[in-house]
């Protein structure tokens, strides 16, 4: 799905009933198969309990009210009696074990979405907000929950439950009972018409609450530019807007069930009446008795009821079935980056990266971003990747790390391709730094560890100390039980940048990736992550990618990116000899700084 589709909230088509998700909803309850027997035995063991009283009422008026037989009544209302405390004990059960299948059944549907999430390509992500992707498996899991736990196991006893009133009813009188369902088309006439409304109500509905938290999400990780520019009263007119089509898409929904419930009882009502007339005047004739019609009159009155508790139903499953749309859209979005069949484990990497004509274009219908790249790195070497912005640099470095595939060409490592090798062996021995590094709530420590568990507490000190983390922690009073918050709230930008180069360094790549990484710390702090780096990256690969060319200068390779491809290859000195891009922009810079300083002086 295009972002344009994740992005529109205006009407959409009314889509109809699909039984084909539906099964796929059903498939969800056969682990617990066992359970739901339970509760099936419940069911119909309270059916038959439920569906014996009006006949024993109708006993109790004939047999014991009319002829004046106090045993008879004695008898029977201790039967009534005991039907309901067995039925009171089956819905104990029923509450107890459907909330439980029902329960699992979300837990089971949220992880396989958050796992699946994981396991999705970057280009997944591109094109979709957060927040309605986070819609999916709150809002749209609880939907189905909803239906799961409530509307399928009550779609069952309801059905029971007409089966069993319509066999009664047939059985005490066949005439009487098919003078009572002649409303039946005018039923199924009501529910026809509105059905389609109420579907494209809910879907509607879905779509406005997803785009909420789309906004929300969007207006909580960029309230500082929000403040900045002081746009606060028109991103409110903007939410006022989303949430005001949310209310309607919603009310809108409402509305329309709550005209169809009374619809219902309305036409149930017409037909009882019906029954209640022809009934009184066969009691007069002497045909009937008056037990006989109340106990029929009941168990119409039980037949309507189900009726109209289906109705609900299936305004439920219209409503879930917006929400099993967007899930099911998730669950069959394959990632496009996965293992090959025979993918084989990447050994211990030396470090040598070669690029073979390399092409890449992240959209089928849009034109290559890289074209023909190619390069070769040996083991050890420090490259720096500069250029223009969006020349195509950070689309190099996520082809190593194969976050996306290249569409032509070859990208290897010590001679292997990198996608005849497992994902998880490639990435464990690789490591990146990006310019907004992303710190995890926890703390200190949980974050330094995040890509080595095993790593000793020394190993960890030391890898503090190597990017100058140990000064920051120093003035912590919990040290590195410090919590950061989510995102790292607590810590400073530079603190978290070296807080990132922390955790990447305690993993010990075999090839590290520096995105802009320095670009967001002072120059002392730069001063000292490079003399660390200068320990630190020897022995290994290392892609450095900076607009600052101080920083690169010595480089052991310095790739300049233009539109796509390498224009210029080399060491400072020899690209500054050849007097091209690279030195272009080297001069530019320098320019600018001796500008910058000259006014300072002034």
């Amino acid at each position: 799905m295009s972002q344009v589709e994740w992005d529109d909230d205006s009407e959409i088509e009314e889509k109809p009933f699909n039984l084909v998700y539906m099964r796929r909803l059903v498939g969800y309850l056969k682990p617990y198969r066992k359970t739901l027997s339970i509760i099936l035995v419940v069911v119909v063991l309270n059916m038959i309990l439920s569906l014996a009283e009006p006949l024993l009422l109708g006993y109790l008026i004939d047999d014991g009210i009319t002829k004046g037989d106090f045993n008879a009544i004695h008898l029977f209302g201790i039967t009534l009696l005991g039907i309901k405390l067995i039925g009171w004990g089956c819905g104990w059960v029923h509450t107890k074990y459907i909330n439980f299948t029902g329960q699992r059944i979300l837990y089971d549907l949220r992880q396989q979405l958050f796992n699946h999430l994981q396991k999705l390509s970057f280009r997944f992500f591109d094109g979709r907000p957060a927040g309605k992707i986070m819609s999916r498996i709150t809002n749209d899991t609880n939907a189905i929950g909803e239906l799961i736990n409530g509307g399928l196991i009550t779609t069952v006893m309801e059905v029971t439950h007409l089966v069993g009133i319509v066999a009664i009813l047939l059985w005490m009188d066949w005439k009487l009972a098919l003078l009572s369902f002649i409303m039946m088309p005018l039923l199924y006439l009501i529910v026809n018409r509105l059905r389609p409304r109420i579907e494209g109500a809910w879907t509607r509905s879905r779509k406005t609450m997803s785009a909420i938290n789309g906004h929300l999400n969007e207006t909580i990780q960029g309230i500082r530019v929000v403040q900045a520019f002081s746009r606060q009263h028109k991103n409110s007119a903007r939410f006022e807007g989303i949430n005001f089509r949310n209310k309607q898409a919603f009310m809108r929904a409402i509305m329309l069930e709550s005209t169809v419930y009374p619809l219902v009882e309305m036409v149930g009502m017409i037909g009882t009446c019906i029954v209640i007339w022809f009934g009184a005047k066969q009691v007069m004739d002497g045909a009937l008795t008056i037990g006989f019609v109340m106990a029929f009159i009941n168990y119409l009155w039980r037949f309507w009821g189900p009726l109209s508790a289906l109705s609900k139903v299936y305004s439920q499953v219209l409503s879930a079935m917006a929400s099993a749309e967007r899930i099911f859209e998730i669950l069959d979005t394959d990632a496009e980056v996965t293992d090959a069949a025979d993918a084989r484990r990447m050994p211990a990497i030396q470090g040598e990266v070669a690029f073979e004509n390399v092409s890449f274009r992240y959209e089928e219908t849009k034109p290559d971003v890289l074209h023909g790249v190619s390069f070769k790195v040996r083991p050890g070497q420090r490259v720096a990747l500069v250029g223009p912005t969006g020349a195509g640099k950070s689309t190099i470095v996520n082809l190593l790390m194969r976050f996306y595939d290249a569409t032509g060409g070859k990208v290897t490592i010590d001679g292997l391709d990198v996608k005849d090798v497992t994902l998880e062996s490639l990435r464990r021995q690789m490591g990146i730094v990006l310019q907004d590094s992303f710190i995890f709530s926890g703390s200190i420590e949980e974050n330094l560890r995040y890509g080595n568990d095993g790593a000793s507490r020394e190993q960890m000190i030391l890898a503090a100390e190597s990017v100058r983390l140990d000064r920051v922690v120093a003035q912590m009073n919990d040290g590195y039980e410090t919590e950061v918050e989510e995102r790292g709230s607590k810590l400073s930008v530079g603190q978290r940048q070296l807080l990132a180069f922390g955790r990447v360094l305690l993993s010990d790549p075999r090839i590290l990736i520096l995105d802009e990484a320095t670009s967001s710390v002072d120059t002392e702090t730069e001063q000292h992550i490079q003399e660390a780096l200068e320990t630190l990256l020897n022995g290994r690969t290392a892609f450095i990618i900076a607009h600052r060319l101080s920083t690169v200068r010595d480089a052991d390779l310095i790739l300049v990116v233009q539109d796509g491809r390498i224009a210029e290859q080399g060491s400072h000195n020899e690209l500054m000899k050849h007097g091209g891009l690279y030195a272009k922009l080297v001069n530019t810079q320098l320019n600018m700084q001796e500008a910058v300083l000259s006014q300072v002086q002034a």
